[in-house]
């Protein structure tokens, strides 16, 4: 039996990949994604993922990660989701008032002198979601299953391969964009985390920058569970490596121990290495090549997974009006 032509083609099984199938799906579209590598050796799945609006440049980051925000919170605690509301704190190594996002979240109160440590000089506390993200990826492509979505992994080098395959191609291919699109505008930033056995932490701890490569050494704490806690983090601009630095992991511990001693002696389980995709502003957006209509859906930089429900909704309503 021959193949029905999808409505729209993802490229891409990122995050930003799998939520947009599912918005279309959700719609009633026949989707397709192909994509070279599968959800599990995306960068999606070596994100930390807690959320936080603060690493992404577009005038709709705060639209786009407040539908973020109620998506996971729904999410959060349904089994095989990968989603828990964690709270925690958010610090600065400048004196700064809190971000008025902050401000509206659950649990929100400025932190007291004595809660926080050098080289931290001012905080906020609240309620977010923290997402374990190769579970979360598990969880989407299920759901897509269950809504009739079809998925295959192969290269996609340029568009021109895909034109005509479906009414809509999506792209979502993160990074992947510089070539495939020729973006010059898209830079990678190299992020390292380490996991590591949890010895009883139940709160987060993120470092607030205002730009993502503003202090390439970001310091952070996310507790995937009982059992593992994430430690980072690295943001090198303009690196396209994979390779583990242990230098850069071994900063990364020391930072974490200082913040909270109670990681002192835990065992190191592994790695996770990835390129954020980072942008000025964020692409999404509809344009026709050729008599193929395109939409963009990348350059989210280190806010991936807090942009990823509003932009999805927002390449759905782009497809509906094209």
């Amino acid at each position: 039996m021959a193949r029905v032509r999808p409505d729209a083609l993802i490229i891409g099984a990122g995050v930003s990949g799998l939520t947009t199938a599912v918005r279309l799906a959700e719609r009633g579209l026949t989707v397709r994604i192909v994509a070279k590598e599968p959800p599990s050796r995306t960068t999606s799945a070596s994100g930390g993922a807690i959320w936080d609006p603060i690493y992404a440049t577009h005038e709709d980051v705060p639209r786009w990660s407040a539908e973020t925000y109620e998506e996971l919170s729904a999410l959060a605690g349904v089994p095989g989701t990968g989603v828990r509301m964690v709270s925690g704190v958010e610090a600065s190594r400048e004196v700064i008032p809190a971000p008025a996002w902050a401000r509206q979240l659950p649990g929100f109160r400025e932190c007291r002198p004595d809660e926080l440590r050098e080289p931290f000089r001012s905080g906020w506390r609240y309620t977010a979601p923290i997402v374990d993200m190769p579970v979360y990826l598990g969880h989407l492509l299920r759901r897509l299953t269950s809504m009739g979505v079809t998925s295959a992994e192969g290269a996609v080098s340029t568009l021109d391969e895909v034109a005509g395959r479906a009414d809509v191609i999506v792209n979502c291919t993160g990074i992947g964009a510089r070539d495939l699109v020729g973006d010059r505008a898209l830079t990678p930033v190299k992020g390292q985390l380490v996991a590591m056995t949890n010895p009883g932490i139940t709160e987060f701890f993120a470092e607030h920058t205002a730009e993502l490569t503003e202090e390439p050494d970001i310091t952070y704490i996310l507790p995937q569970g009982p059992d593992v806690v994430l430690l980072g983090g690295s943001a090198q601009d303009g690196v396209d490596s994979l390779a583990l630095d242990d230098k850069v992991a071994d900063g990364i511990v020391e930072r974490c121990v200082a913040v909270e001693p109670a990681l002192a002696g835990a065992e190191v389980l592994g790695h996770r290495i990835g390129l954020r995709p980072n942008r000025v502003p964020v692409r999404v957006e509809l344009e026709h090549r050729a008599g193929t209509t395109v939409v963009h859906n990348y350059g989210h930089g280190g806010a991936g997974v807090s942009l990823s429900w509003g932009c999805a909704s927002d390449v759905a309503r782009l497809v509906a009006g094209r």
